[in-house]
């Protein structure tokens, strides 16, 4: 079981590959805890190897704890739509299913009506007239990710889905937020 400190607040995010998204988010000051995981399936405890297999309408996820003094939600849903495709259904990439569907399980009633929101706001302003297809749910369950998936990309920066997939992702969100990066991490 994870537990957060009293200046932390939770945010979960699913936005394709969780290597790429945990990547994103960790380099976020303000941003404490970042966990690769699964939520929004149907069996308890579930494996890699079965949310893969997208028959357990699970989605692979990022749980973060945050302190809104140094961080506010709205700013981690900013880098969380500016790091993804929230207009493609049940894909990133080449990254295809439910499990890499864009998603947002929000934590509180204002986390739900808070992201609702900013999904409007997007979708009004989208001149190009492509909508957010992210969805907004309760978070019920977090299940933590294998170890072997904690910290993916710092240990395995030469892999290949690393190199042509989230180092892009990770350039463009440091041009993009540069004044939101924490540049030491314990």
């Amino acid at each position: 079981m994870i537990e957060k400190d009293s200046q932390s607040n939770v945010a979960v995010f699913g936005g394709g590959c969780f290597w790429c998204t945990e990547a994103v988010f960790k380099m976020l000051q303000g941003v404490s805890v970042v966990l690769p995981g699964y939520a929004g399936g149907t069996i308890p405890s579930p494996t890699y190897e079965e949310v893969c297999s997208g028959s357990t309408g699970h989605v692979e996820v990022v749980y973060l704890e945050f302190n809104p003094q140094e961080v506010s939600y709205r700013t981690l849903l900013t880098v969380f739509f500016g790091s993804h495709d929230p207009t493609t259904v049940n894909r990133q990439g080449n990254d295809i299913g439910t499990q890499y569907r864009s998603v947002i399980f929000s934590t509180t009633p204002e986390q739900k009506k808070e992201a609702e929101a900013f999904i409007k706001e997007i979708n009004d302003s989208n001149q190009a007239g492509i909508p957010v297809v992210t969805d907004v749910e309760p978070l019920d369950k977090f299940y933590e990710a294998e170890n072997y998936h904690k910290d993916y990309f710092a240990k395995n920066p030469g892999n290949p889905y690393c190199e042509i997939v989230i180092n892009p992702k990770l350039e463009k969100v440091k041009k993009e937020f540069a004044e939101l990066l924490a540049y030491s991490r314990e």
